[in-house]
């Protein structure tokens, strides 16, 4: 769609409508191989199978979870392949031509924290390969810089380095890229399989972890009742659809640029309910496979591929690791922090350049490590953030607009998205009260049970909704033709 004297401030032409959509299933389906295979995935997924019990329980709560990402990705894939344009953009429509900006940037600060896990995730992967070496290792426990080893610093700036590369070619390099690093993964992650199941004497389904390292392994993770009970099966499905919380924001970025609705329904299929089950079965058996090989719990596979007897099956696997997980920051941190940090001020930031801000932030960030420590407390924590925010935006496309977009106002600052100035009142304070229960609260002192933090991006998204559908119904927007001034 061309846009026609579109207002300066709100335009570039990152931001316009998707003009080439040359995106298949296979491209849609490799957005969530970048995303799913990489250290972190596989960290997140092997540690809530320990809360499982069961290999059965882990295939049944991770399978129904899968289901609910998939309908949701769907919901919000629909607008962007039906409209054309990203997600900053699409957020105009309910939060205001100017209030969208807020939306972007609560999106891209989320983007910058998980660049940087995922950055230190890829480049721990190398640093286990290179303390093979006696005299790297001497280097990794004598030499200290930020509060971590030098060797973790200088491997962080080089995979954060590399990253840049990628991105200042555009999204069509983002595309190929994808689609070499989601399916490498595979490769390592069926060669850390195979290798381990061979040393433990078989391929086994059995989890043979006992109830006491389960326990001790999983006592931080703030969920009531052992491993295994229905308390710690829900908590594992919130955790896991929570996981896509970023995504279920932005995934427009890509679905944009589809072929049709067709191609995103079949990709989203393949990349989400098929691929997502597949992996985390692959991630439960080599977690039991290591276990029984090494007599400990091993979450993070660069650990496991470490320990490799044969140094070739070591760096294959930790530089596939490393690129499969630098697919996943480029399509699912960088390219939506540089949308949303341009949509900030398009006359002056491009898509390039808002990349390259938060790149800086992640290496700002990297000294404090915000991501280490628990995973599902990581993802919760960040996921809350973002839930009043989808629920704001589902309810307005597909209850109050019922699905249909003025694209060309999007653009306009006089026009039929003007609302209040610029901003819309209604979502604005529903996204204020939606992020009281889902952020705030949980977080100061004991006024709500431990339990509400795994739940916090599911109050987000249904107080947010809910709120801004009450207030839509009281004071309904009033459309506006478009004008200039």
């Amino acid at each position: 769609m061309e846009i026609r004297n579109p207002s300066p401030g709100l335009y570039n032409a990152d931001l316009a409508p998707a003009r080439v959509r040359n995106w298949g299933a296979f491209s849609i389906f490799n957005v969530w191989t970048s995303d799913v295979h990489s250290l972190w995935g596989y960290y997140l997924a092997a540690s809530l199978f320990l809360l499982c019990g069961s290999f059965i329980n882990f295939v049944v709560a991770i399978g129904l979870s899968s289901l609910v990402i998939y309908g949701l990705m769907n919901l919000i894939g629909y607008a962007g392949e039906k409209t054309g344009v990203p997600y900053p953009v699409l957020a105009r429509a309910s939060f205001g031509v100017w209030g969208a900006n807020l939306a972007a940037l609560v999106r891209a600060v989320v983007a910058c924290f998980w660049y940087g896990a995922q950055t230190a995730a890829a480049s721990s992967a190398i640093v286990a390969l290179l303390i093979r070496s006696p005299s790297l290792m001497h280097f990794q426990t004598n030499s200290h810089l930020l509060g971590h080893s030098a060797l973790e610093v200088i491997c962080y700036v080089v995979v954060w380095a590399l990253q840049l590369l990628i991105i200042q070619k555009g999204m069509e390099t983002v595309r190929k890229f994808q689609d070499l690093a989601g399916p490498a993964v595979w490769i390592a992650m069926l060669i850390l399989a195979v290798g381990l199941c061979v040393k433990a004497g078989g391929f086994s389904f059995e989890h043979g972890i006992p109830m006491a390292t389960l326990l001790q392994k999983t006592r931080d993770a703030g969920v009531s009742g052992e491993p295994g009970s229905p308390w710690a099966l829900m908590a594992v499905g919130a955790t896991w659809i929570t996981y896509f919380a970023a995504l279920y924001l932005n995934f427009c970025d890509f679905s944009r640029y589809a072929k049709d609705r067709d191609a995103v329904r079949k990709g989203n299929l393949w990349g989400l309910p098929v691929n997502l089950i597949a992996f985390s079965l692959v991630a439960g058996v080599t977690t039991i496979a290591a276990f029984k090989v090494y007599g400990e719990v091993l979450l993070h596979p660069e650990q496991i591929s470490a320990r490799f007897d044969s140094w070739t099956l070591a760096l294959i696997a930790a530089v596939t690791f490393a690129v499969a997980t630098l697919g996943i920051n480029v399509v699912a941190n960088f390219v939506s922090a540089s949308f949303d940090i341009s949509n900030t001020f398009p006359r002056r930031i491009s898509f390039r350049t808002g990349g390259l801000i938060a790149a800086a932030i992640a290496l700002i960030l990297y000294p404090f490590a915000p991501w280490e420590g628990n995973a599902a407390h990581f993802v919760n924590a960040i996921g809350a953030t973002m839930g009043p925010l989808l629920g704001i935006i589902l309810v307005d496309y597909y209850v109050v607009a019922k699905g249909s977009i003025n694209v060309a106002a999007l653009y306009e600052e006089y026009g039929e998205y003007r609302y209040e100035g610029g901003w819309n009142v209604n979502a604005l304070a529903a996204a204020a009260i939606g992020s009281v229960f889902s952020t705030f609260l949980p977080n100061l002192g004991n006024l709500l049970p431990v339990w509400w933090n795994t739940y916090g991006w599911f109050f987000g998204v249904l107080i947010g909704g809910g709120m801004y559908l009450i207030l839509a119904t009281l004071r309904p927007r009033t459309a506006i033709a478009p004008t200039r001034v």
